[in-house]
Order: C-alpha cells, then structure tokens, then sequence
C-alpha cells in the first residue's frame, strides 16, 4: 500500500536526518520512531487528540510527559508522586505534576511565581515534613535560590539566595548522621544549615566522575544533574556527562556509589548505565536520571531525552524500568524506549495531562499558560471577561512583549482562537522558541506583520479590519496559517508557508523548546476568545 502524503514526508524528514547525522539508508525508517521494517507502535490518544504514554492495556509507550520536561526531579512521598522540571524563562514557573503510578500525570499548581533568572535543574525535596525546592538560576551573577512549603500546592515561600554563584544542578541530600548537604555539578558539595535555607563552610570537591573514551561524539564532559538515592545499605550518585544536547549520542547517565554521604564514591564498571549509541534510535541525547520506587516495590529510573528528529519539542520525560544486581549495582531495563513497557504495578492512575483547548472561564496561568521573560507587572496584564482573556499590550513585537505560551508535546498539531484589538493594537499567534527565534502572524486594523526567523517581514493589507479567527497548523515542522472572517465557518489561507525544524537549541542555545502561543502588542488590549489545540 502506498505512503500517504504525510508518511511520505516523515520517511523523508527521517532519512534525512539520519544523512545528516551520519546514518545509513536502513536507519532511515528507524528515525522517524521505527525499527527498519516493523511500524512504529502508536501513542494513544487523551485531551484535545494528544499523544499519551499509558497504553490502556497494561503498557505504557514513552515518553510519561511529551513537550518540554526536562530535568525531572521527582519526589516519593507516601503514594503520591511529585514532579517538576526547568522552567527556564518561563513564568510562573516550576509546576508541580502529580502521579500515583509513575505513567499518569497531572498538574497542579506552580511553585515559583517572581522571575529570579531562567530556571535550571532543580531538586524537590520533603524533610521533616517540609517541602524544599533548590533553584539554579542563570542570571546575573548566577545563583542557588530555596523555597519552602508546608503542603506541596503551596503557599510558597519567596526565594532565599545560596550564593553560590559557581554551580548548577544542586541536589538534597541526607548523610547518615543526619546533615544535610546539596551535592553540585562537577563532582562538588556543600553543606546545608538544620533548617535548609542556608550553607554552612566552603563548596568541596567529593567526586571524580567517570569519563568516556575520547573517540566518543559528545557535546562536552560536563559532569552534571547529580542525583542521590539511598538503597541497600548504599548511597548512589548519579550523574550526566557528555552535554546536554549536541550530537545524540553525547548527553548519558553514569553511576557511583558509596556506603557513606561523605565518600569514597566508587564509579560503576559497566558506565554509562544509558546512553544513546545510535542515531536510527528513537530517543536522542538520554541523560539527567532520577530512581525511584514504585508502588509495587520495583524501581524506575526517570530522565529526559530528545525525541529523535525533533529537537523542536526539547527533552521530555521518559520512564525506565530498572533491576538491582546481585553485586548492588542496577541496570536500566528499557533498551532503546522504542517499545511498550509493562506498567509499574500497584498504584492508581490519575487521569493524565491537560487540555490546552480554553474557554477562558478562568485565569489558567501557571498550571497551564506562562509568560515568557516577565517583567515584575506582566501577571496584572492579564485577566479573563465574559469568555475571553483580556491581554494588555505590551512591548511592539513577539520579541519585547512577553507572550503567553502553552508546552504541547505533539509532533503535528494546529490551534486558533478568535482575536480582536483596540485601535493601535496588535495581537496575533506565534510558534515562539525565545525573542530571536519564533514564527507566526499578528495583525493591526489595516495590515498584517508576518513573524519569520524572529523578525518581522511582509505587511500586506488586512482586509478583517480589528477583529479575526486566526488558525496556525504545524505538520512536523511544516507550518500553514489560516484566516477566517467569520468565526471559523470559512477560511482562507494566508499567503506564507514556514519550515521550522531548525528552530531549536543545537541552533540557537537556550535549551528550550518551539511552543505556541499568543501575544499582544502596541496599545490598548487584545481580547482573545475560544482557544482551541488539536493534535494532528
């Protein structure tokens, strides 16, 4: 049977990535989510058509959280699970997601509402009853922020600087004797006062880490995203190396162990314990591990990777399943993730995800809608009226307005919503990766501004005047953009098409992820109503 047009262009797109990397011919299929000559298995389908990972039938497919989840740290406590990831620019920022089985997700509410710099890896910690998140910030200078909280919705404390202006990745950690320490990236660890909130002495190198032969294609060593877990009778640290994107078979987890917090720390013979070794493999650049335990007593290892050929969703969450070893080291189960895995026994499963459709009934941001690199006033721009957000303008552009995005983890999708503007307005939809890279259009009462490699290009005439149905459609990459005059019931197609794959951080840095969103710009406000995502 023949390829239909879309097919064709995945197996194309796919066998061109595996050119561009160094693939063969036979690799070609395996790229776009395949083993040569076997169909990929599907995703099912939950809110707004989008791809979940639980497979109905005692299988789950990953990745647990598609879109932009990178950095998991994930928390144990009693039968519930707690997860949050990097945030970056985004703001409010690190929203806790729930789980009673590892494969569900939910989200509640976010943790960190005022903007102290792009978030990085994070650790989520419970001692003595407290909650506890250590924040690396990339700002200036750079930092280790703390907040606390009594219950895992909040409030949350506002944020308590560390000082520590040199490292990334800070891990919580309890010895043996009871103090607490955060471990860093680079091997390096310091101490933490009784209660958390500030250090005690100097930061301390504890750790050499293991390193991989030279021939290896990696980013960087970058020793990084220590983790700490304790099990039978040791302390395991666990560790990235090798960058964090770059080529794909760079970013990989290592393991060292030791029967005390305080060292020696003794690295495994059999690291790196997950690495990607071939680019026809369906998860790129796998690194950044958490373990956890199950409700069923087994164990699992949660870290994040880059979807293959789509760099453009940024790293998402993927569960593995781990066993112990007779000598108490573990080995991941999963292979390469391609495949369905049998679920984690014992637990209840929440129902998964989010729809990112919105009536607009309420104010959904944090859990749902982020402003990009806000200022401290960009939360009272918005509001919700009568079924639409109101939007005050700001800025002239995408790039300076700070626009409200959403993650959406599907490889194809398409959304719309029906725009009007005040006199000297301008709003429009973008698929935004940060202010110098985005896409999309905006309009004001007489002509249109097409967003196109971060900048602003043609302007031609706008014949809907200040109010518009706007659709923008993104096909793997390929992006199409509609307009309707009549709230849906017809449409024409806007006279400009975009390619957007190289819209991401092996191009630009940053890490982050292409996601849609919407802005308002110039003066006055943008109402914005009956927002609707479908995965495609």
């Amino acid at each position: 049977m023949g390829l239909s047009r879309r097919d064709a262009l995945g197996t194309a797109f796919a066998g061109g990535a595996a050119a561009m990397l160094g693939g063969t011919p036979a690799q070609a299929q395996a790229a776009s989510g395949g083993c040569a000559g076997t169909p990929p298995t599907q995703w099912k389908r939950g809110l707004d058509n989008q791809r979940i990972g639980d497979l109905g039938d005692g299988r789950f497919l990953n990745p647990v959280l598609a879109g932009d989840r990178s950095d998991p740290a994930i928390l144990k406590d009693g039968r519930d699970y707690y997860m949050t990831f990097s945030s970056f620019d985004s703001y409010p920022g690190l929203t806790i997601w729930h789980s009673r089985d590892l494969v569900n997700w939910q989200p509640r509410k976010a943790a960190l509402t005022r903007n102290i710099g792009a978030v990085w890896a994070v650790s989520l910690e419970k001692h003595q009853g407290r909650y506890f998140l250590y924040i690396p910030v990339k700002a200036e200078p750079n930092d280790i922020h703390v907040i606390w909280a009594d219950h895992i919705d909040g409030p949350w404390s506002d944020p308590v600087s560390l000082g520590l202006h040199d490292h990334i990745d800070p891990c919580h950690a309890v010895a043996e004797d009871g103090s607490r320490w955060l471990f860093l990236s680079g091997g390096d660890r310091i101490r933490l006062a009784d209660d958390g909130l500030s250090t005690v002495g100097e930061v301390e190198h504890v750790y050499d880490p293991w390193h991989y032969p030279d021939e290896w294609d990696v980013e960087g060593f970058s020793p990084e995203g220590p983790k700490i877990v304790r099990h039978g009778g040791w302390y395991y640290q666990i560790t990235a190396v090798g960058g964090t994107a770059g080529p794909p078979t760079g970013h990989m987890v290592i393991v060292a162990r030791s029967r005390s917090l305080h060292g020696p720390w003794e690295n495994d013979p059999a690291n790196p314990v997950v690495r990607t070794t071939d680019v026809a493999e369906r998860w790129w650049s796998r690194g950044h591990a958490s373990l956890v335990e199950a409700p069923d007593g087994s164990w699992w290892s949660i870290y994040h990777g880059y979807e293959n050929g789509f760099w453009t969703l940024g790293r998402q969450a993927l569960l593995d399943p781990i066993e112990w070893t007779a000598d108490g080291w573990f080995r991941m189960k999963g292979g390469d993730l391609s495949q369905p895995i049998a679920k984690p026994g014992g637990g209840t499963a929440l129902p998964h995800g989010q729809a990112l459709s919105d009536d607009f009934r309420t104010l959904q941001i944090g859990s749902k809608w982020n402003f990009f690199r806000p200022g401290p006033t960009e939360p009272a721009r918005a509001r919700v009226e009568n079924g639409a957000l109101v939007l005050k303008a700001s800025g002239k552009a995408p790039s300076d307005s700070s626009p409200l995005m959403l993650i959406a983890g599907d490889r194809a999708y398409q959304f719309e919503c029906s725009i009007e503007i005040a006199p000297g307005g301008t709003a429009g939809l973008v698929l935004f990766y940060d202010d110098r890279l985005y896409c999309g259009l905006g309009f004001d009462e007489t002509r249109f501004v097409t967003h196109q490699y971060g900048i602003e290009r043609g302007r031609p005439a706008n014949p809907y005047g200040r109010r518009l149905r706007m659709r923008v459609a993104n096909k793997e990459h390929i992006v199409a953009i509609h307009l309707s005059g009549d709230d849906g019931r017809t449409w024409k197609r806007f006279d400009r098409g975009m390619e957007v794959s190289g819209y991401h951080h092996n191009v630009r840095g940053g890490f982050l992820m292409l996601r849609p969103g919407l802005y308002s710009a110039g003066t006055g406000e943008a109402r914005f109503r009956d927002f609707r995502y479908r995965a495609l």
